[in-house]
């Protein structure tokens, strides 16, 4: 069994634990994307962003702000879905995918910002993480613009498959964040 994978896991779980570490780990000894990589983190930091660049970094905060900023577009984006299930105005998930569209340019950007300085097996899953990030905001963008269009079924799909990719890139994102190392 994988090290990182606890012995007292059910099997089922166990099963997709396994399948998932070994993505990823496929991932970041995938070396297909690295000339892109290479030449996507030079020119994120050789962005002349002066002392900008320490404060989209976190540096007052003493960490990263990517993952503080990130719960905008998921907290805005889950209570949206939590909304569509229960009886509600019909407004307020429109206003909070709304928000939480918003809310992922600034993520984003802080997010470019710590990736253009990962490691080769850290970048490699990042961009992932970004991929499916924008696949995120597209799956929204559908679904916003449904809701303003009036078809709420079709807004409610939408959303559910965004969050459905959001929680896929969370989990990259965390693996990103998280790596254990040995």
């Amino acid at each position: 069994m994988n090290s990182h994978t606890p012995d007292a896991l059910p099997a089922g779980l166990a099963n997709a634990s396994g399948w998932w570490l070994r993505s990823l780990d496929r991932i970041e000894r995938s070396e297909l994307a690295d000339p892109a990589i290479r030449v996507l983190q030079r020119g994120i930091r050789a962005l002349p962003l002066g002392e900008a660049r320490g404060l989209l970094r976190g540096g007052p905060l003493g960490h990263p702000l990517h993952p503080v900023l990130v719960d905008v577009p998921i907290g805005c984006w889950l209570s949206a879905a939590i909304l569509d299930v229960a009886p509600t105005d019909r407004r307020a998930p429109a206003i909070l995918t709304a928000v939480g569209l918003a809310g992922a340019a600034p993520a984003a950007v802080t997010g470019w910002v710590d990736w253009a300085d990962l490691p080769p097996e850290q970048a490699r899953v990042g961009l992932v993480h970004a991929a499916t990030n924008v696949a995120a905001i597209a799956l929204y963008t559908a679904s916003l613009a449904r809701r303003l269009r009036g078809h709420s079924a079709k807004a409610r799909l939408w959303s559910m498959c965004g969050l459905a990719v959001v929680a896929a890139g969370g989990a990259l994102g965390g693996h990103v964040a998280y790596r254990r190392v040995g």
